[in-house]
């Protein structure tokens, strides 16, 4: 991404369903944003209290978890630089149940409070679980909506099994490689999630391995009709 497109965004929305959304797809792409200036705004709709992850070995049970992924997204947020955080209240696995009102209305509401030039979200019908798909096209809906002149750029995150021969190539690519200490910080913030040996496997990553691995973020740009 160049300067000029960067800095061309300095105000932005993100919206996914679960905490730990933002850290593999978005977070190296928001620390870039937030060093040259933009102000970030991560609208979180659940916290994740139905996630079957406990850590290892388990320190969360179901009572525990909703509270521990709380202060895990707040952790993953600060890692990332991100100072407006907001935690929606919408129930974990359910969002594509949600009352279109109110879910489109709480997106609204940010849309009008925020005035985002750059909104990343999940691409809907690419993003494997439901309550990514439904979170993504809640987004979309509420978005196409706003008179033509007025809509935010859309980029979304796609990683369902051969999306690319459905959606094409991410028209967009994010050299994160600067702020991979920041993307690491806020993938391990999220420990009863992912643990050390899941993100790095048997062994310890050399410098080549992590900035291949997680060096570059991909977005598809959402083309409204």
């Amino acid at each position: 991404m160049t300067k000029t497109a960067h800095d061309e965004h300095q105000r932005i929305l993100v919206v996914f369903p679960h905490p730990d959304d933002e850290a593999f797809s978005v977070s190296g792409t928001l620390a870039k944003y937030i060093d040259r200036g933009a102000q970030v705004t991560y609208a979180c709709l659940t916290l994740g209290e139905m996630g079957r992850n406990m850590g290892i070995p388990p320190f969360a049970n179901r009572v525990t978890l909703p509270s521990i992924r709380k202060n895990e997204l707040i952790e993953a947020a600060s890692a990332i630089g991100i100072q407006d955080l907001r935690m929606l209240g919408f129930h974990d696995k359910m969002v594509e149940f949600e009352d279109p009102q109110l879910l489109d209305g709480s997106i609204m509401a940010l849309l009008e409070e925020l005035k985002p030039s750059l909104v990343f979200t999940f691409y809907p019908g690419y993003s494997v679980h439901p309550d990514h798909d439904a979170t993504g096209a809640a987004v979309v809906r509420t978005i196409s909506r706003l008179p033509a002149d007025e809509r935010p750029v859309v980029q979304c995150v796609a990683f369902s099994n051969n999306h690319e021969q459905h959606i094409g190539k991410p028209d967009v690519t994010v050299d994160v490689s600067q702020f991979l200490e920041q993307k690491l910080s806020s993938i391990r913030a999220h420990r009863s999630q992912f643990q050390a040996a899941e993100l790095m496997g048997n062994r310890k990553l050399n410098d080549e391995e992590l900035q291949a691995r997680f060096g570059r973020e991909r977005f598809w740009t959402y083309a409204f009709e």
